[in-house]
């Protein structure tokens, strides 16, 4: 088997940690392995396999050789750093909102759409993670039956902030129980026993930035430019795991017992759908793990064309990580990556 030279870029935050880890769990192809991190955090060390690698600082001159390279180190990073590693011939592979809306520019889901990642052009751009798993669930439904209107509000984890998000999140839970006060400083209010119903900044229309997100990439990587879709992003104090309650209204009727039936047929997917015996998703039993889990399927009662159902996965692996290095072995696997 072919061997590719490998850098991940923000490799010391949570999903770089994750990329790390995912890597030696899947046996990725790895002939060496660079890992890569702002000036503050280089020089640390961290563990690939039995070797001990150093993070370097991310300079221009960090792609020379390398084949593949995982950015998750934010929009200004991969904005001023990877088309200088696509100009060393490298695919990049990116997890920020940089590129996903540029034309030129894949934005994959490898059970949705891997087709897209031939015409890359040295970038690719991986979703956002309540996009991917949105899409992951209902996409198997939408070939069948297409999908006209999609309604969603997702219950977002504080790992999707970052480490400091769960430090907070700690910190504010012990406070809170031992009778102090607390005061926020990654979020505008207090996150622990909370619910903040603003994810990433406002715009003009009254959505944030994470709902116009949604909106935008499911459209563009289900190839469905009409497709009407409205989102409310929620932040909870939960520390991994994305949640989403979903309305979804077909172009014909469809049953709960037809749509389960397709699910758990499609690829990614695992169906936990038993009222009876209180079972369903949880964000605390998808984390760590690499499905999209989905459950209490039902008729929507206002829609004789509509169903309802919770999705749930785990945003560091398959909402971050996971996808983007599924991406890489789909790359591999159509022979569509350079090789140093």
């Amino acid at each position: 088997m072919k061997a590719y030279h490998v850098a991940i870029v923000g490799a010391t935050g949570m999903v770089g940690q994750e990329f790390i880890k995912i890597l030696q769990q899947r046996n990725f192809p790895t002939a060496s392995v660079r890992f890569y991190a702002s000036d503050r955090s280089a020089g640390k060390k961290l563990f690939f396999g039995h070797q001990e690698i150093e993070v370097q600082e991310t300079s221009p001159d960090s792609f020379h050789g390398v084949d593949i390279v995982f950015f998750s180190a934010g929009p200004e990073t991969s904005r001023y750093f990877s088309p200088i590693a696509a100009k060393n011939g490298a695919l990049v592979i990116d997890n920020s909102a940089a590129w996903r809306m540029e034309p030129k520019v894949p934005l994959v889901v490898p059970e949705v759409n891997p087709e897209d990642i031939r015409w890359h052009e040295g970038i690719i751009a991986n979703p956002n993670c309540s996009t991917i798993q949105l899409v992951v669930a209902l996409y198997p439904l939408h070939k069948l039956n297409p999908i006209k209107r999609i309604v969603v509000s997702t219950y977002q984890s504080v790992s999707g902030t970052g480490a400091a998000a769960v430090e907070e999140l700690t910190t504010q839970t012990k406070l809170i129980l031992e009778g102090q006060s607390v005061v926020p400083h990654v979020y505008p209010h207090q996150i622990a026993f909370n619910l903040l119903p603003e994810i990433d900044v406002f715009l003009d229309n009254g959505y944030t930035r994470e709902e116009w997100k949604m909106v935008e990439e499911t459209r563009k990587i289900m190839h469905a430019e009409d497709l009407a879709i409205s989102a409310t992003c929620v932040r909870v104090p939960v520390f991994i795991g994305h949640s989403e309650a979903v309305n979804v209204e077909f172009a014909n009727p469809i049953s709960p017992e037809e749509a389960r039936s397709i699910l758990a047929r499609a690829p990614g997917v695992k169906v936990l759908d038993d009222p009876s015996v209180s079972l369903y998703p949880q964000p605390w039993l998808a984390a760590g793990t690499d499905y999209v889990y989905v459950g209490r399927i039902r008729a929507d009662a206002s829609s004789p064309r509509g169903l309802v159902m919770w999705i749930v996965a785990d945003n560091l692996r398959k909402g971050a990580a996971l996808n983007a290095i599924q991406i890489a072995e789909e790359a591999i696997k159509r022979d569509w990556v350079k090789r140093k």
